[in-house]
């Protein structure tokens, strides 16, 4: 009797080991919005002063080392920011990595472990005070996980840092080259949980842009696609942040009446782009471009997303 007592003992030990066991396995916690972006620049002061002086931001934190600026930090409001960082390699690309605000960064660095991907042991606290670190994605692109902290240097400017002339109040989407969109799809949406909202294109046979919503928000990622090798210029133009506006024209008024720091890129003219919204894309010393958009499509119909090829660069051997 005992026997079969110990038995059904065991056997419920185990069931129980088994619903505990299914209940351990890693959840990825909510993604609630794009965070920052971060670029390197030639000359991190001409940068600096085109966010302060002709975008309107302030810059919220400055880090140094060795007696240099070794990070500038720009706020565009409580929860969205842009990074800026002194180049480490001439001629290369402008983009170091963007950053998906969590709920919970050390919840997520154990899911992103189980699902295999190379995360640090720990969950670490940057310099800024935030729970950070990062992943590098299929196609090599550098994705931060962030959640802020309550201490340190961004929860001591907490209220402070939203000048009134900043140009726009939020990051609508950061968008980056990617030469496989499989293996970024994979990643971004089977993975982390993103939603594709819209595909377009120039060319109506072919897809460049996907964007790729937050699953728990509503910023969006946009990826840039190419089958051919990009340009210096045309890196600069792929990787780059959208600011959202009210009105374009508006805005194009208010940054007429600034002086735009020599050495720049001339603006385009605002106009309509494939998604039917009004636009004027901006660039920085390096050619990064700062893209400024309207919310809504100018007839308030939103434009329907390519049915086209989706672009995917093959690089050629030697």
């Amino acid at each position: 009797m005992k026997t079969k007592f110990f038995a059904l003992i065991g056997i419920l030990f185990s069931i129980c080991s088994m619903v505990k066991a299914e209940g351990d396995i890693p959840q990825r916690p909510p993604i609630i919005g794009v965070a920052h972006i971060g670029f390197y620049t030639k000359d991190l002061d001409h940068t600096r002063s085109y966010l302060r002086d002709f975008m309107g931001y302030d810059e919220t934190v400055t880090l140094e080392k060795d007696g240099k600026v070794s990070l500038s930090v720009f706020k565009v409001n409580e929860r969205q920011f842009i990074e800026i960082f002194p180049e480490r390699t001439a001629n290369s690309s402008r983009i170091y990595h963007f950053a998906v605000e969590t709920t919970d960064a050390e919840a997520m660095r154990v899911y992103l472990k189980s699902k295999g991907y190379k995360v640090p042991d720990h969950t670490p606290v940057g310099r800024t005070g935030n729970y950070n670190y990062f992943v590098t994605d299929p196609n090599g692109t550098i994705c931060e996980i962030v959640q802020y902290g309550k201490e340190g240097k961004m929860a001591d400017r907490c209220g402070l840092d939203l000048s009134k002339n900043r140009i726009s109040t939020h990051m609508s989407h950061v968008g980056f080259m990617v030469p496989d969109v499989d293996k970024a799809l994979s990643f971004y949406c089977d993975v982390l949980g993103f939603k594709e909202v819209w595909r377009g294109g120039g060319n109506p046979k072919k897809v460049s842009w996907v964007h790729l919503q937050v699953p728990e928000g509503y910023e969006t990622v946009e990826l840039m696609l190419y089958d051919e090798k990009p340009s210096w210029e045309r890196m600069g133009s792929m990787n780059h942040i959208c600011l959202e506006v009210q009105d374009i024209y508006k805005t194009k008024a208010i940054l007429d009446s600034r002086q735009q720091p020599e050495g720049v890129k001339v603006p385009t003219p605002p106009k309509a782009g494939i998604n039917k919204k009004l636009q004027i894309n901006y660039y920085m010393i390096d050619g990064t471009r700062i893209e400024l958009m309207e919310e809504q499509p100018y007839d308030g119909i939103l434009a329907p997303s390519s049915k086209g090829k989706l672009m995917k660069y093959i690089a050629k051997e030697n």
